[in-house]
Order: C-alpha cells, then sequence, then structure tokens
C-alpha cells in the first residue's frame, strides 16, 4: 500500500473532521472528508470552492490567534465556532498543520473535532464540584453509620476508618485506660506503639485554649449528655489540625459512669473550604452591594440633572423628593458594602448619615436648625428592616425640614430608637422609632391613614410592610411613633 492509497483511506475513515485547504486563496478548500461534511451539512462538492468565511466567522479573535501560530510554528490548535450549512452553530476543536506537497505547493490540513459533548460534560462536572460540600457531609454521615454496623469486623472498620479520616477511641473510667483505633494514630502523627494508653496522654495533644471546652462537654456527658464538639490539637511538628469528636458515656448497672467512647474525624480540609467558601461569599456581597449603590447613585445625578431643566418649583422639589428616596437605599447598600460581608448593617450610623445628608439638600445655612439624636447602640437590622424603615425617616424628616419650620430660622428635630421589650420564648424584641420636631405641627383635620401627599402614604405602606403600629401627637409640634417587632439571631436584629 502506498503513502498516498493510506492517505487516502485515513482521509476518508476519519471520525474527526478533516479539510485541505489553499493558504494562498483565502483558504479555499481544496477537498473535505465524510465526517467534516456531516458536521457542517454540506456534501464535499458544495465545500470544494469555498473559502474559510462559509463555515467560519473571520472575525473570532481565536481564529486570529490561530492563524498567527500556524504562520510562526507550522502547526497550530484553538477553540473555534463553526457553521453549519443551516445557520447554525457548534464548538470545534481545530488542529492545523501547513505542508508542502509533492508538487511543492503549500498546503494547510484542518483536523476538525465536534466537542459539543464534551463542553457539556465539563459544565456538568462544575455543577457536581459545586454540590461536593453537601455530598462529603452525606459521606461522613453515611461512614459513620457504617461505623455501627462494621464494629465487630476490625479490618472493614480499619479500612473504613482510614478513608473518612474517623477513628474511634475508648476510655476506660474506672482505671484510666483509653484505647485509640489505628486511625486515631494517624490523626495524631504518632506511631500506634507511642504511648497513649491514658486520658492524660491523649489530652496533651488538645490544644490549651480548648481544654476547658472539653472539660465541661465530658462533665455534661457524665450526666447523660451525649457530646458533638469540634476543637483543635497540636502535633509533635506544631501543625494544628482541627477535629470533630462525637460520644457518650456508657454506665454500669449501677448507673455509674463506667466508659466514654466516641469517634474523632479529621476536618481540618473541610473547615479550610469552608473558610474560603465564607471569604469568597462575603466578597461577592460586598460586591453586589457596591454594584447597586453605585447604581442607585447613578439614578440619583439623573434625577438631579433632570430636575435642572424644569423652572416650576413643584416638578424640581418633586425630583429632589425622589432623589433624597434613592439615596436613603444608596446609603444602606453603602453601609453593607463598608461591613463585613454580612446582610445586616449598624442602623444607628446609617440614619445619621442619612439625616445629614437631608439636612445638606434642603440647604439649611444661615438658619438654627438642630438635629438631636438619641439611637439604641450595636443595633444591626437585615435589609427587609432597614430600607422601609429607612425609606420612613427620608419622608418624615423631609417633612419637617420642608413644612414644620416655615417662617422660622430655628427648630429642632428628634430622632429616638429603643428596644422597649424583649421576649425570651420568642426572641422577639419591640422597638420604637421616634421622629419629631417642635414646629408648628400638622394640621388638626390630617390623619396619617388618609393623607393624600405621597410621603405620608409612603410611611403608611412601609410601616404596613414591617407590620408596625403608627402614632402621631401634635403636642408642641409634630411627634410620630413607629413600633415595630424584630426577631433576634445570634445577636444580629433581622425582621420579624
Amino acid at each position: 500500500m502506498d503513502g498516498e492509497t493510506l492517505y487516502r483511506m485515513i482521509f476518508d475513515h476519519s471520525i474527526d473532521g478533516i479539510i485541505l485547504t489553499d493558504p494562498r486563496d483565502d483558504g479555499k478548500i481544496l477537498s473535505a472528508n465524510l465526517a467534516v461534511c456531516r458536521m457542517l451539512g454540506w456534501t464535499e462538492e458544495e465545500l470544494v470552492g469555498k473559502e474559510h468565511d462559509a463555515i467560519l466567522d473571520l472575525q473570532e479573535p481565536s481564529l486570529s490567534a490561530l492563524l498567527d501560530e500556524l504562520i510562526l510554528s507550522g502547526s497550530a490548535r484553538a477553540q473555534l465556532t463553526y457553521r453549519r450549512k443551516d445557520g447554525t452553530t457548534f464548538l470545534g476543536e481545530a488542529s492545523m498543520v501547513f505542508f508542502m506537497d509533492c508538487n511543492g505547493e503549500p498546503r494547510t490540513v484542518s483536523i476538525i473535532r465536534d466537542i459539543t459533548e464534551r463542553k457539556q460534560t465539563e459544565k456538568s462536572l462544575y455543577k457536581a464540584y459545586e454540590t461536593l460540600e453537601e455530598k462529603i457531609k452525606e459521606r461522613t454521615a453515611e461512614l459513620e453509620e457504617a461505623y455501627k454496623s462494621l464494629l465487630e469486623n476490625k479490618l472493614s472498620l480499619s479500612e473504613a476508618q482510614r478513608i473518612a479520616h474517623i477513628g474511634n477511641w475508648e476510655w476506660n473510667l474506672l482505671t484510666d485506660e483509653v484505647y485509640c483505633s489505628d486511625e486515631i494514630y494517624r490523626i495524631l502523627q504518632v506511631h500506634p506503639q507511642a504511648p497513649v494508653s491514658a486520658h492524660n496522654d491523649f489530652l496533651s495533644y488538645i490544644d490549651l485554649d480548648d481544654r476547658d471546652f472539653i472539660y465541661n462537654s465530658i462533665q455534661k456527658a457524665l450526666q447523660g449528655e451525649p457530646f458533638s464538639i469540634e476543637y483543635r490539637i497540636n502535633l509533635s511538628d506544631g501543625e494544628k489540625r482541627t477535629v470533630h469528636s462525637q460520644g457518650e458515656v456508657v454506665f454500669d448497672e449501677k448507673g455509674s459512669p463506667a466508659q466514654i467512647r466516641g469517634v474523632l474525624q479529621d476536618i481540618t480540609e473541610r473547615k479550610k473550604a469552608e473558610e474560603a467558601l465564607e471569604r469568597m461569599d462575603k466578597i461577592r456581597i460586598k460586591e453586589i452591594h457596591h454594584r447597586i449603590k453605585n447604581n442607585l447613585q447613578i439614578i440619583s445625578s439623573l434625577l438631579d440633572l433632570q430636575a435642572e431643566k424644569f423652572e416650576d418649583e413643584n416638578i424640581i422639589e418633586a425630583f429632589r423628593e425622589s432623589q433624597n428616596r434613592v439615596i436613603s437605599m444608596s446609603l444602606i447598600h453603602e453601609e453593607l458594602y463598608k461591613g463585613e460581608g454580612t446582610d445586616t448593617l449598624d442602623f444607628s450610623a446609617y440614619i445619621q448619615k442619612l439625616v445629614e445628608s437631608l439636612f445638606k439638600t434642603y440647604k439649611l445655612s444661615g438658619k438654627n436648625f438642630s438635629l438631636s439624636m438619641d439611637m439604641e447602640e450595636d443595633i444591626f437590622f437585615d435589609m427587609d428592616t432597614a430600607i422601609p424603615l429607612g425609606i420612613t425617616v427620608n419622608e418624615l424628616v423631609s417633612n419637617s425640614l420642608k413644612h414644620a419650620f416655615t417662617g422660622r430660622d430655628k427648630g429642632n428635630i428628634l430622632i429616638k430608637l429603643c428596644k422597649e421589650e424583649i421576649s425570651c420564648n420568642t426572641h422577639k424584641s419591640l422597638f420604637s422609632l421616634t421622629i419629631s420636631d417642635d414646629g408648628k405641627g400638622l394640621p388638626e383635620d390630617l390623619e396619617l391613614k388618609s393623607a393624600e401627599s405621597l410621603g405620608l402614604q409612603l410611611v403608611n405602606i412601609l410601616v404596613d410592610q414591617l407590620d408596625g403600629k403608627i402614632e402621631l401627637k401634635r403636642n408642641n409640634g409634630t411627634q410620630v411613633t413607629i413600633r415595630f417587632m424584630v426577631t433576634e439571631n445570634d445577636n444580629l436584629i433581622q425582621s420579624a
């Protein structure tokens, strides 16, 4: 079999697409095998004579890079988007080689492989990777359950423990002897013959800062309460590892503690992964708040620019009110962006910035208007609470600055936030937010629930959103008090 016959057999029967082109004439196709014809939906007769632009997008950056590499080295590989006869496209992996044929003519051969399924597989693998942590937890739970059923088969148990980095231990309270499985020794990085035969020997590996915690857990276990705890251990080379221990006390026939038994698992890598994911999540949350803040600031600037096109004071005032509402939300996302990557913010600090912004907006220079704030410290609200409360403060303070002190050069506005009641059973707290001024007061015939102004209507809607109650007093000015319930969770205040 001569070389040309062998080449033709490979060309015709290859499962990969093969195209022979003339590089001098815009990549004119000279021949195409059956595989590439199936990929592209053309017959070989239809393809022969066509140029590269019939099956490729000449503007695709990866094509330009491929051709540059081909010129420099004589061969190149890249992923390109190919266009079928019917206009649809697919992603292919192309390998190109430049050569001179037997007649001394320059030629380029392209071997094309459709990698659509491979890309779909990669996507599926990435999705599987995202759920890996959950699978690890499920696998750990399965192995812990398997430990119980494999207890009488030491060889199988030892293998399972090695795979899951879980070892079992028993502490005889009468003799103070400790039994450890082989995996315990591997976790502690000591030889199985090393002395870990007494409780004090094992305790020496536990980090000093965690020993009181371990002691308290053991005391509770001696009262019949099983334990499931995490703590740190110090290895002989100075490395710190994190382990999870779960166990229970076995009582004798007289009800006295006789033995403590349990399992120990090295969870160092899992903890590192969790910490990395937590850091990534905080960065992601901060970036989201930063982008929202920037977008809201753009909207605020657009409202400001649009307002300059009008001379009607009522229209300008409407734009300014809308701008203030946008700013009140923008400040929330600014505080969240500056925070620790959580969805809660220091509400007192936020209100301080919001009101200062309002005072600047209404240009009160030359007038003796003062602001008093009595805000409970270390109060953190989530967005579901902070946004409606922030807009409510914006509307009520704006209303005071616009209407309460007409014809006057001085006045005082008071904002007070306090926790009135705490329920230990429901973990809910009752808060009150009061905005008051010593101005001329609201008209006697005005009812908040039936107010026609957009600002007061917004206040009613937002208070309802918080499941709160609103109270109006007209003594020596105007005082609006809003009471609402929130749920406390891990020292963070969240909307009930």
